[in-house]
């Protein structure tokens, strides 16, 4: 990466970064929904931008659904009914639209896909997230944790693949990519997780820490891969370009929606048993 655009990324994340924890931390569990919710919109827009390029409308249907999933988890989750109602409905209401607004059909399929996919992996993720604020006692600090381990685990695959990295890890989807790199994901990861245990979350045990880290710097990488085959096969090289530097949110969160169900699932059947 060049200099010039290393500087523009860590300015837009020391502008961004406070801000989100002052939400987070200092304000109530809604103002973070309602963060979520406004990334739920962005990311939702980004993919369907790349699946959907010539229908507006059902651009717009898909991030209406998306939102609405965030919502619901983030505000009424406590109620297994809504949830229920959400994954099930809405992305089956995405898979039926390409019936009423056909288009191209040979991308009808990409598209059916697309529009029953969008729902749980944009919105149900960052509803998740934002559940995960509302309903603990230390929710904030478990909101942390699913930053610091995507955000770490991004860092250290950044600065291990830049100096390490030789052999590539799967050059047919993101050619950038090292297997050093999926090192030092697994090793910010983890340095993430035991920050978590040893400092902010002490209901994390240290064990248990660990192996979350683990598994989150893998499943953080594959979280990257995903979106990065996702961006190959529609010919696109950012998700968006509102955050300078970074791309588009999607390409800020794209670990994030895999790890926040993970440790939303961790704390589900550690502390409701």
């Amino acid at each position: 990466m060049p200099k010039s655009n290393l500087a523009v990324r860590l300015l837009t994340a020391g502008i961004a970064a406070p801000v989100l924890l002052l939400i987070l931390f200092k304000g109530p569990p809604v103002a973070f929904s309602v963060v979520a919710i406004v990334a739920s919109v962005l990311g939702a827009q980004e993919v369907l931008r790349m699946t959907h390029p010539a229908d507006a409308v059902a651009r717009a249907i898909g991030v209406v659904q998306s939102a609405l999933v965030t919502a619901g988890i983030a505000l009424f989750g406590d109620d297994p009914r809504v949830i229920i109602a959400l994954l099930l409905g809405m992305p089956l209401l995405g898979m039926l639209m390409p019936l009423v607004r056909l288009g191209d059909i040979a991308t009808a399929g990409l598209r059916m896909m697309a529009g029953g996919a969008v729902p749980i992996y944009v919105g149900g993720s960052l509803g998740v997230l934002a559940r995960l604020r509302a309903a603990n006692a230390d929710g904030a600090g478990w909101v942390l944790l699913v930053l610091l381990l995507g955000w770490l685990g991004d860092t250290g695959g950044y600065f291990f693949g830049r100096f390490l990295g030789k052999r590539k890890l799967y050059e047919a989807v993101s050619p950038k990519k090292t297997q050093a790199g999926l090192v030092g994901a697994v090793v910010g990861a983890l340095g993430g997780a035991v920050l978590a245990s040893s400092w902010f979350l002490p209901r994390l045990p240290l064990a248990h820490a660990v192996v979350l880290g683990l598994v989150s710097g893998l499943l953080g990488q594959a979280g990257d891969l995903t979106e990065s085959l996702l961006k190959r096969s529609t010919g696109v090289k950012d998700s968006g370009a509102i955050l300078p530097g970074h791309g588009g949110i999607l390409d800020r969160i794209d670990a994030v929606l895999v790890l926040a169900p993970l440790v939303y699932l961790y704390t589900l059947f550690e502390f409701s048993r």
